[in-house]
């Protein structure tokens, strides 16, 4: 592999080498450290967003049970249903973790919002009603945590290719070219020895 090299065997490109070497093996620490920590913040979100489907379905299983409950007592709650507002208070912001923009959902009123007459209603509609608020304050917090993981996987596989490329192209490289320098610093210092002995025992 030494002959591979286009590296000028001088000791000011050694110095220079050694150098890049220092940087590109700390560059692959940081690298290593940034992937790990991406790693352990996906797999927290990704068993955060499985608990969270979880009781997003049971949630749903109790709102339409109750539902089909007021249903049954009320008539249809169509009338009723059809004066909920449209949702339109959802807020994006942005978190950095280690560099990855993560974004933060949320809706600007959390509150319950009743928008019915109780005289019209029942305690199985006001049940349905809670379920599927809950629900929704619970969805916009799942796709905030599936775009986070989206993104977080994205970056980890960056920053995996990026560290595989110091490990087994860089780094190889510029220790394959510090061998080459010392090698050849080495090979012209027993020459420019041996040339001075030679030398000494021609005067002598």
């Amino acid at each position: 592999m030494d002959g591979l090299t286009n590296v000028a065997p001088t000791k000011g490109n050694l110095l220079a080498t050694k150098r890049s070497l220092a940087l590109a093996t700390m560059g692959y620490e940081l690298m290593d450290k940034k992937r790990n920590i991406l790693v352990r913040e996906m797999m927290a979100l990704i068993d955060k967003a499985d608990a969270l489907r979880g009781k997003i379905d049971e949630t749903y299983s109790t709102a339409y049970e109750a539902l089909q409950s007021a249903n049954i007592t009320l008539g249809i709650c169509d009338s009723i249903a059809q004066s909920a507002p449209i949702e339109d208070g959802l807020v994006m912001s942005f978190r950095s973790v280690m560099g990855v923009e993560l974004p933060t959902v949320r809706l600007k009123n959390t509150d319950i919002d009743v928008c019915y007459d109780f005289s019209s209603s029942n305690s199985a509609f006001d049940e349905a009603y809670l379920c599927f608020h809950n629900v929704k304050l619970m969805i916009a917090e799942l796709a905030e945590i599936e775009n986070s993981v989206f993104r977080l996987a994205v970056a980890i596989k960056k920053t995996q290719s990026r560290a595989n490329a110091l490990k087994n192209i860089i780094i190889p490289n510029q220790e394959n070219d510090i061998r080459f320098i010392t090698n050849a610093l080495n090979e012209k210092e027993r020459e420019e020895f041996s040339r001075l002995k030679v030398i000494k025992r021609n005067k002598g």
